[in-house]
């Protein structure tokens, strides 16, 4: 039952904090904030669960739709763990980061916000494909309305954009999941959407490679891919800041567990097969979101295009099909969360306080607000590979991996760490450094509550980085499990 607590604790909060908080936005946030911190303290008692299968921390599953084989099947494992506290603590933040910034119908912000954190749980945790695709859909939903209503000035189109990106792909997926069960229930007369009878489904070679690029186009929509990540850098830009947090930091992490969960295990031979076109499209990303990140006025465009890159990386790692690179892939998306998470919160910040994202007007804030500069100068390292830090050891380990697989393509993809230096030293010297500018003259302070925030999201970036160990045997048994469902002789 402390799986459907999960999910059903941040829904049933939901409609609770827009009713008490319709006209107030601290007691909103409060109560936003209880809701995620309780189950957030729900989700560190996994820890202790007792799995009656590896790698599986915690199963529950009751009938929902007997007729058509549909159960409420939860599970849990290592890796479904980290994505979950990834998403919990993210969540907090991004409410952290609002209650400064949203006072505009501020119960309504808060609810969609808490629905789009227990869609993302559900992602995280359904193995019953009906049930996933449920929560799929449930998460984007409130983001939509997060981006059109709260964002900034073109929110609309952005709304619009990622929609219809995300439901298009969605639709896609939901066509392969229901030519998998088919498929399944004509090799073996049994009609269900659960992962793990499915993982063992009979599917004729070709047919169940375009089952996998059904598959592997929603998630790759989501990640984002090079050339389907047009939506994000409009939607990141225009998004409120919490909204931008838990894009970044969440939603892009459910296409990379996705690609680990379902595309890898359950088509292997085909996953083997489309790896080298994959892993070309993973540098590409690489490459390309540097080469537009280094391009950019807008701070938050520029963060949201580093995106593209680091995501660029995970793809690679996925496809690599080998354990190193899987490690690294895990590692990355919890470095990519935290680290880009907190570079959404300070574009948020200074334009809280300057009411522009333009470069071009920013300069001499390390003057200012020295304490900023720190943070910013601290995440801007992170995010370009400095050693010690989190972002070095999820990228160095995919690139291992990557090159056991093809040295090429790895040679290639390394260069986007050169960018990523480029982008990133030039934000904090055109934002941070030099003279002050008329936009930047007015004194001001971070409060206590900013302060908090940033130095919470630090602490983890630091630990992942010195000690990323814990982190790695926690994910070992699920991605053990998956190197065993690989064909002989695929794994490089």
């Amino acid at each position: 039952m402390t799986l459907m607590a999960l999910i059903a604790l941040p829904l049933l909060a939901a409609p609770l904090v827009w009713w008490l908080g319709r006209d107030n936005p601290g007691r909103a946030g409060v109560l936003a904030l209880i809701a995620v911190l309780a189950d957030l303290a729900l989700a560190l008692t996994l820890f202790t669960a007792g799995g009656d299968a590896e790698p599986w921390l915690q199963r529950w599953q009751v009938d929902w739709i007997p007729r058509f084989g549909i159960q409420i099947l939860l599970a849990v494992d290592g890796l479904g763990l980290l994505m979950v506290l990834l998403t919990l603590g993210l969540g907090a933040a991004a409410i952290l980061a609002s209650l400064s910034e949203i006072r505009e119908r501020p119960g309504f912000y808060y609810f969609h916000m808490l629905l789009a954190i227990a869609g993302t749980l559900g992602v995280f945790l359904a193995l019953d494909l009906f049930l996933f695709f449920f929560f799929w859909e449930l998460m984007l939903v409130p983001m939509y309305f997060l981006i059109s209503v709260w964002g900034h000035e073109d929110r609309d189109r952005a709304a619009i954009k990622f929609f219809i990106f995300t439901q298009a792909s969605g639709l896609v997926m939901l066509l392969a999941i229901l030519g998998l069960v088919w498929a399944h229930h004509a090799d073996s007369g049994e009609l269900t959407f659960s992962y793990f009878a499915l993982l063992e489904a009979g599917l004729d070679p070709q047919f169940a490679f375009w089952l996998m690029l059904g598959f592997f186009l929603a998630f790759t929509v989501k990640l984002p891919m090079v050339p389907l990540h047009t939506w994000l850098p409009d939607a990141h830009t225009q998004a409120p800041t919490g909204g931008s947090v838990l894009l970044a930091g969440v939603l892009l992490k459910t296409g990379g567990y996705g690609l680990l969960r379902f595309v890898v295990p359950i088509f292997p031979e085909a996953s083997a097969a489309f790896a080298p076109v994959a892993l070309w499209l993973g540098a590409a990303g690489v490459l390309y979101g540097a080469v537009l990140a280094f391009g950019q006025e807008d701070v938050k465009r520029l963060v949201a295009y580093s995106s593209v890159s680091h995501m660029g990386f995970v793809l690679m790692g996925v496809f690599a099909l080998n354990i190193q690179a899987w490690q690294g892939t895990v590692l990355q998306m919890l470095a990519h969360g935290l680290t880009t998470g907190a570079l959404f919160v300070i574009a948020g910040l200074i334009q809280h306080h300057f009411h522009t994202r333009d470069m071009k007007r920013l300069g001499g804030l390390w003057h200012r607000l020295p304490r900023l500069g720190v943070m910013a100068m601290f995440f801007a390292v992170a995010s370009l590979g400095m050693p010690g830090l989190a972002n070095f050891v999820g990228e160095f380990l995919i690139l291992v991996g990557s090159f056991r697989a093809d040295a090429v393509v790895t040679a290639v993809a390394a260069l986007g760490l050169i960018g990523a230096a480029v982008y990133s030293l030039i934000l904090i010297q055109r934002v941070f450094q030099g003279p002050e500018t008329e936009t930047t003259a007015s004194g001001i302070s971070l409060d206590r509550r900013e302060r908090f925030l940033l130095g919470a999201l630090a602490v983890p970036v630091v630990v992942l980085g010195l000690v990323p160990q814990p982190v790695m045997d926690l994910a070992a048994p699920a991605l053990a499990v998956l190197e065993s469902l690989m064909p002989s002789g695929v794994l490089p």
